[in-house]
């Protein structure tokens, strides 16, 4: 059991970070990333024996799956948020650019959010999104032609900004 720990131990230490980043991208506010990468990490702790090879896909798709179960149950029982985190300062245009960004996936459906987060930030294929999701391929496609179309429409000039900043770097 020792060993079951060290090991679990040393993954959470090596890869927490990068899971909190993808659970904060699904869920939007750090709040409720840091609760669901608990829950998955919980579940992954349970049948860490049985787990195999790499255990971080194993993970992100338990964050997955319990993202889109928690739409399901909130949509039945929503709840009313109560207090904002405090913001860090921003500095600079990619802060600024950074800050909108997050305000505007935060105003997305959470299906389209993790579609984009799948695909952008994770950088998986349609049909990988489509499978993690429980999906239709043209169910993911769809959903991020209309997410990028309502990101561009809450943030204007999104292209012109984006294609400055690849050209500084």
């Amino acid at each position: 059991m020792a060993e079951v720990d060290g090991e679990f131990t040393a993954f959470v230490n090596e890869r927490g970070a990068a899971l909190l980043r993808v659970a904060y991208a699904l869920a939007g506010n750090q709040h409720a990333a840091e609760d669901l990468l608990q829950n998955a990490l919980a579940k992954a702790y349970a049948r860490w024996p049985r787990i195999r090879g790499d255990a971080e896909p194993y993970v992100k798709r338990i964050l997955y799956h319990d993202q889109v179960s928690g739409w399901r149950r909130r949509a039945r029982r929503p709840e009313v948020p109560v207090a904002d985190v405090p913001e860090r300062a921003a500095h600079g245009e990619d802060s600024d650019l950074r800050l909108l960004l997050r305000d505007a996936l935060r105003e997305l459906p959470p299906r389209q959010r993790a579609v984009l987060t799948l695909r952008y930030l994770e950088d998986l294929s349609v049909e990988q999104t489509a499978e993690l999701l429980g999906c239709r391929t043209g169910t993911v496609a769809s959903q991020s032609a209309k997410a990028l179309a309502k990101l561009r429409q809450l943030v204007p000039g999104l292209d012109e900004r984006t294609s400055r900043a690849e050209v500084t770097r």
